[in-house]
């Protein structure tokens, strides 16, 4: 039999008050030091200067007291922390050391923490009538006896707003026609409104689409009608489907690709009108990816990257494709180095508008935790080594991002469910885990979906679906915390030297800040450990005098490596200021090489244009010369012609001529020498 704590429902800032109150806290960190470690009295100490006064604006004490000295140290240690956020850690801080305080707290009894017998099959539900529930608290077990979740009314009866408990996962009483349970359905949120659409139960896709409010926790059925059909869509069968990706853009939902009874050659997008409530299927243009699901869509400004996934043949893909929502075309993407193997039900992420982060997945035959990193300016994939507590090898997980973490939660390995949500951080690639669940709970599912919504500038993740060996449709809400320069004090050891914070990173910004903490930590062990010792009662017999001169000159020898730690650090900034604006000049001079190259390869392609084009003139110069030369030959040869059709007339006629000569010739020979006529050439003989 064990025990837990219910999670009470004072807001901030009543219960950093009542906290405060509690620790009898007036400002001074001598009044709680007989309830707390010195530690933990000079860290709430800087929390409640920080959360009544705001951040340390105050001189460094002239007075060489290490008690004044740790006390400024702490407080300016915490830089421009926000008020609530300092409110909250303190809260944190007094509940790690004194998990039963609130109960104490004397103006607050009519609160007090529920300590609940964790009894198997134990289940408390709230008294629902008319959507509300009563103020009974709930308590909710797994089936192992375990416990999953405790909560009461004033958590979460309000929507997100009433959610202060930070980092565990809790069961809202949701009211309204819950959806039929499914996994690989689609989820997003627009505007205080989480929608689901699509989904498997049971073997057999799904095509409703429900909305949740998540102000009044209440589920209702969108009844959706189909678009006409107009010149950037079409009207859309609402084909049943799961696998696919839902992803809020402007006023619609757009539903891409998916596993269907009956799949189509290529991708489908579908739309969603969050105003007219029709669906059509918008018209694309270039070469639509095959059809698949499992993939991962991620928008990055105005455009979708797809990764992976698995066809209608059940082939794993890798390829990369984007989907511009401007133009509405497809691009294929040929990215270099190595990209991530073939696989389907991974997640992915995008950080800094640049990058594209995969994470997990699955193929036929096992599940992987690897991650990979495609820069989208140079289109070139990676794998940068992962930091931390690596996640173990899963499949069919969701993610979101806040900021720069990352959320993963669920999945599984074709064995069990993974229990733990995750974090990333995605600017220092390190994993940690917010919290773990236990038992077969619908948070430990492959194929559950995960949103986030925003309440007074504070996050929450929204779980829903999922399937564990059955198919679950509950909701859970949790509200991250967010990471501080003090979490890393409290939760991380102090590195044995200033150099090995050199050596642990590459990234030369965050050296100071990750040299200062390590320094303060080492000032306050030193001496808050010589506070906890009694000077009169030294094994050595020493003196005040003599602990105080030896402290005196730890300060003096701290502060000096201090002052020199800070200098290489200002040094450091100094040359990597100078990378920057060498880097930045170096790529001013290429981009300045680059242009005038454009500009000498087209001035040259220019040229050479000339030049052929004074060839081609030439050339049709000399032919325009050929054809008048051919020209005038032509017209010699038809004044030839004439010539000699003439003198071929001339000399037919002469022979015409001279054959009719000698016939009369011929013709007057025996006949006049018969008739006494003498022939011509006697006739001239005679004569």
């Amino acid at each position: 039999m064990s025990m837990a704590r219910a999670s009470s429902g004072l807001a901030y800032p009543e219960r950093f008050y009542a906290a405060a109150s509690y620790a009898g806290f007036d400002g001074s960190v001598e009044e709680v030091t007989s309830k707390f470690s010195s530690d933990s009295a000079l860290l709430l100490y800087a929390l409640y200067q920080q959360a009544t006064v705001g951040p340390c604006n105050i001189p460094k004490p002239s007075s060489w007291s290490p008690v004044e000295q740790s006390k400024w140290k702490s407080w300016q240690g915490l830089g421009n922390m926000a008020t609530t956020e300092a409110m909250r850690l303190f809260v944190k801080i007094l509940e790690e050391e004194d998990p039963g305080w609130y109960s104490r707290a004397s103006n607050f009894a009519t609160e007090p923490i529920v300590d609940v017998q964790m009894n198997h099959n134990s289940k408390t539900e709230p008294v629902i009538e008319n959507g509300n529930s009563s103020p009974e608290t709930k308590n909710i077990f797994t089936e192992n006896g375990s416990l999953m979740e405790t909560q009461d009314k004033d958590v979460v009866s309000e929507g997100l707003g009433s959610v202060v408990v930070y980092d565990q996962w809790i069961a809202p009483p949701i009211s309204g026609q819950r959806p039929k349970a499914r996994y690989e359905h689609g989820a997003a949120v627009v505007q205080d409104k989480m929608y689901i659409y699509g989904g498997n139960h049971n073997g057999r896709y799904l095509n409703d689409l429900h909305v949740l409010d998540l102000r009044s926790w209440t589920w209702s059925k969108v009844e959706a009608k189909v678009e006409s059909e107009s010149l950037e869509s079409s009207p859309a069968t609402l084909t049943p489907c799961a696998g696919h990706s839902l992803i809020p853009w402007e006023n619609k939902l757009l539903s891409i690709a998916g596993h269907t009874k009956d799949p189509s050659e290529t991708i489908q997008v579908k739309t969603f009108d969050l105003q007219t409530s029709s669906w059509s299927t918008l018209k694309t243009y270039g070469k639509a990816p095959v059809s698949r699901g499992g993939q991962s869509v991620t928008l990055v400004g105005t455009s979708l990257v797809i990764f992976g996934g698995q066809d209608a043949k059940r082939t794993l893909l890798n390829d990369l494709h984007i989907l511009d929502l401007e133009t509405m075309t497809w691009d294929e993407i040929d990215a270099l180095g190595v990209p991530p193997s073939p696989r389907s039900d991974h997640a992915a992420a995008v950080h800094a508008e640049r990058y594209l982060l995969i994470f997990g997945g699955g193929s036929h035959a096992t599940c992987f935790n690897d991650l990979h990193v495609l820069d989208l300016q140079t289109m070139e994939w990676s794998r940068p080594t992962q930091q931390g507590e690596i996640p173990t090898a899963r499949a069919g997980h969701a993610g979101v991002t806040v900021g720069e973490n990352w959320f993963i939660v669920g999945g599984g390995d074709n064995k069990s469910g993974a229990s733990e949500t995750v974090v990333l951080n995605m600017s220092t690639l390190v994993w940690s885990v917010v919290t773990s669940v236990q038992g077969r709970v619908p948070l430990a599912s492959e194929g559950l979906s995960l949103a986030v919504s925003s309440y007074n500038g504070e996050d929450v993740l929204v779980s829903f679906g999922g399937y564990n060996g059955r198919y679950n449709s509950e909701v859970h809400v949790l509200k991250p915390s967010h990471k501080s320069t003090l979490q890393k004090i409290i939760e991380t050891p102090v590195p044995d030297s200033v150099s090995a914070v050199h050596n642990a990173t590459n990234a030369t910004r965050d050296v100071e800040s990750e040299f200062e903490v390590g320094q303060e930590g080492k000032i306050r062990e030193i001496v808050m450990d010589n506070i906890d010792s009694d000077p009169q009662k030294s094994k050595g017999g020493e003196t005040t005098e003599h602990l105080i001169a030896t402290l005196k000159s730890e300060k003096e020898e701290l502060e000096s490596s201090l002052s020199k730690e800070k200098l290489q650090s200002i040094q450091l900034k100094e040359e990597l200021a100078e990378a920057e604006t060498r880097n930045t000049e170096l790529y001013k001079l290429n981009m300045l090489r680059l242009q005038h190259m454009n500009e000498v390869k087209s001035f040259s392609e220019l040229q050479s244009v000339r030049g052929q084009l004074a060839a081609e003139q030439s050339r049709c110069f000399k032919l325009e010369v050929d054809v008048a030369e051919l020209r005038q030959k032509l017209q010699t040869m038809e004044t030839l012609q004439k010539e000699l059709e003439l003198l071929q007339r001339q000399k037919a006629a002469s022979e015409q001529a001279a054959l009719n000569a000698k016939q009369r010739h011929s013709s007057g020979g025996v006949w006049g020498w018969l008739a006494g006529n003498p022939p011509p050439s006697e006739k001239a003989d005679d004569a």
